[in-house]
């Protein structure tokens, strides 16, 4: 099976919410009016896209009608999966490895499927050549060092480790004298997932950015910060307190086959002004793939 065919199957839970529903809609009116336009807006804001981009959404369609000049409102849907693209493609990005070595810091809450992301990331890169070793720079969670472990042996890919509770830059220190040894091509750090004491993490954070800078000048380096689909409008909330923290570059975007309002990868692209680089839409290791705008409305709409 192919990644559209994935797609297709993963958004199948988004599309009986809102693809489906916006066919009853079109299909019901036998005009473009204003409670037509209503209608829509609902579909929207139920499916987690929020009130803001729903709204702006309904408007730039209205003018795209205009512009237009539609009158069937089954042509509706052609033009709204054209101001869906535009967002969308609007945010999307590939991951900026310009540099060998490259790293890439991983950041999000825990239970946000940050681990697994990490392993499947590690999984891409080394499906395209790219030699990569990994850093259990989580090292307040004993879990969270064992899981990346199974999933470093799992790819075959080296992991750089040290016991539960050391410092996590002396973790991405070692990991960068062994990118260096190795003459790897990426380095993958995983970070803690606390958001309940802002100052700390953005203390450590900015200590691992410094060890980076002084060992890695100049380097390649994404920011990325993984976002569980299924918590909907909470996940747009997470990440606007990471940004205050960092200047995250790109958004992961974990579940969406486990939520019926995957809406909120609209909600996200519209309003955090961040690139969603990639998507996860199962849980086999190749599930995580590039996100593509047109593929996603295509997917969703087929």
């Amino acid at each position: 099976m192919g990644f559209f065919d994935k797609l297709k199957e993963g958004l199948k839970k988004t599309k009986n919410t809102i693809t489906e529903r916006i066919d009853k809609v079109l299909v019901s009116f036998g005009k473009i009016d204003e409670e037509l336009f209503e209608e829509l807006e609902e579909i929207l804001i139920t499916s987690d896209v929020g009130i803001d981009t729903s709204m702006k959404i309904i408007e730039n369609l209205k003018n795209r009608v205009k512009e237009t000049k539609t009158t069937d409102p089954a042509k509706v849907k052609e033009l709204l999966k054209e101001e869906l693209a535009q967002i969308l493609s609007q945010g999307e990005s590939d991951l900026k490895l310009d540099t060998t070595p490259s790293v890439i810091l991983v950041v999000g809450v825990n239970g946000v499927g940050k681990t697994t992301s990490i392993g499947k990331i590690a999984n891409l890169l080394k499906s395209q050549g790219k030699k990569v070793i990994l850093a259990a720079g989580d090292t307040f969670r004993a879990a969270a060092i064992d899981q990346l472990e199974i999933w470093a042996n799992r790819v075959g890919v080296e992991i750089i480790k040290q016991a539960e509770g050391s410092d996590p830059a002396a973790v991405i220190y070692d990991a960068i004298q062994a990118v260096k040894a190795r003459k790897a091509d990426v380095l993958i750090c995983d970070t803690a997932g606390r958001l309940h004491t802002k100052k700390n993490l953005m203390e450590e954070l900015k200590k691992v950015f410094r060890i980076v800078d002084r060992e890695l000048p100049g380097v390649s380096r994404e920011v990325l910060l993984v976002l569980d689909a299924t918590t909907g409008q909470n996940a747009i909330s997470q990440a606007k307190t990471f940004s205050e923290v960092t200047d995250v570059t790109g958004i992961v975007l974990t579940k969406l086959d486990g939520t019926a309002k995957g809406g909120i990868i609209i909600a996200v692209a519209s309003e955090l002004n961040i690139p969603v680089k990639l998507i996860g839409v199962g849980e086999q290791m190749d599930d995580l793939q590039r996100f593509n705008a047109r593929e996603f409305v295509e997917a969703l709409f087929s």
